[in-house]
C-alpha cells in the first residue's frame, strides 16, 4: 500500500514540469519612467506657476478682488496698476491672481471627483462584466450623447449656480469619459497573462484590482487626468463666459473675459489677460499629454476620448 502511494506521486522531474509552465506567465511589466521632452519641462513650470497662484493669489494680490481702486474704467497699466483696470476700475491683475484659485480649485476638484467615480465605476464595469457593466455602459452612453454644455445648462437651471453646484455639474458630465477610458483599460490587463497567473495563484478579485489592475492603468489614467482637467476649465469658463458659472463679485477667468470684453474697442487689454491665462494653462496641460502620450508610442492618446 505504501508502495502504491509512492509511485502515485508525482516525480522530481513532474513538480518541475508544473512549476515551470507557470514561469511562461510574465509578471506585470516593469514600471518605467516618463522623460519629457524641454518644451514638455516648460509646460510643466507653467501649469506649476498657475497651481502655486490658485494656492497664494489672494495673499500676494495687491487688491481684493472686489475693490473698486481706479477713478476711471479701463485705465491703462501705471503705478499699482500692472494690467490696468477693468470695466468697474477693479485692478485686473488682482483679479486675475484671485480669479486662478476659483478657476484652477473648481476645475481640479471637480475633475478629481469625476475621477473616483469614473474609475470606481469603469473598474467595477470591467471586472464584474455580465448585467452591471451593461446598465452602467448603457447610462454612461446616454451621458455621452449629449453635449456638456447643454447638460451643464440644464442643470444649472434646474439647481441655480453655485460653487458645490458647479463643481457636481463638471464631475457628472466627465466622469463618463472616465467612466469609458477606466473600462477599457481594465478590460485590457484582466486578459494579460500576468493576471491569468495571478488567478492561478488563487489570488483574490479585490487583490487582483489592487495590485495588478489598478498599477497598470496608473499611468494612462494620470496622463487622461490632464486632458480631463483641460475640458472642465473650459467647461467652467464657457459657463462664467455665460453669466452662469462663478457670480460676481467673485472673480473668475471666464466672467472676466466677458465683463471687459466691451474694452476692447476702447483698446484695453482687460479682457486679454484672463484670456491669456486660460491659454497658457490649458495648453501647457496639453504639451505635457502629447509628449508623454509619444512616449508611450502614442497608446494613450488612442484611449482617450
Amino acid at each position: 500500500m505504501t508502495e502504491e502511494i509512492v509511485n502515485e506521486m508525482p516525480k522530481g522531474e513532474e513538480i518541475v514540469a508544473e512549476i515551470d509552465k507557470f514561469d511562461e506567465l510574465p509578471d506585470a511589466p516593469p514600471k518605467r519612467r516618463i522623460k519629457l521632452t524641454w518644451l514638455g519641462k516648460l509646460s510643466v513650470v507653467i501649469v506649476v506657476f498657475w497651481v502655486v497662484i490658485a494656492f497664494i493669489g489672494p495673499w500676494i494680490a495687491p487688491f481684493h478682488e472686489m475693490d473698486i481702486e481706479g477713478d476711471d474704467s479701463f485705465l491703462d497699466a501705471y503705478d499699482n496698476f500692472y494690467l490696468g483696470t477693468d470695466h468697474l476700475g477693479r485692478d485686473t491683475f488682482s483679479r486675475i491672481l484671485w480669479g486662478a484659485r476659483m478657476t484652477i480649485g473648481i476645475s481640479l476638484a471637480a475633475t478629481l471627483l469625476a475621477y473616483c467615480m469614473g474609475i470606481t465605476l469603469g473598474i467595477a464595469a470591467a471586472v464584474k462584466g455580465g448585467w452591471f457593466d451593461m446598465i452602467v455602459s448603457r447610462l454612461n452612453d446616454a451621458v455621452l450623447a449629449l453635449p456638456s454644455i447643454m447638460l451643464g445648462l440644464i442643470a444649472i437651471a434646474a439647481f441655480g449656480s453655485s460653487i458645490p453646484i458647479l463643481i457636481t455639474i463638471a464631475a457628472i458630465i466627465y466622469a463618463s469619459s472616465v467612466f469609458r477610458i477606466a473600462r477599457a483599460l481594465g478590460q485590457d490587463i484582466m486578459v494579460q497573462d500576468f493576471v491569468e497567473a495571478a488567478k492561478a495563484r488563487g489570488e483574490g478579485i479585490w487583490w487582483i484590482i489592487r495590485a495588478e489592475v489598478l498599477p497598470n492603468a496608473a499611468m494612462p489614467l494620470a496622463t487622461d487626468f490632464g486632458l480631463r482637467l483641460v475640458f472642465v476649465v473650459l467647461f467652467i469658463s464657457s459657463l462664467s463666459f455665460l453669466g452662469l458659472g462663478v457670480q460676481p463679485p467673485q472673480a473668475d477667468w471666464g466672467s472676466m473675459v466677458r465683463e471687459n470684453l466691451q474694452g476692447l474697442s476702447y483698446k484695453s487689454y482687460a479682457a486679454i489677460w484672463p484670456a491669456f491665462a486660460i491659454a497658457s494653462f490649458t495648453i501647457a496641460i496639453n504639451l505635457i499629454v502629447d509628449d508623454v502620450s509619444a512616449k508611450s508610442g502614442g497608446s494613450l492618446a488612442k484611449k482617450m476620448v
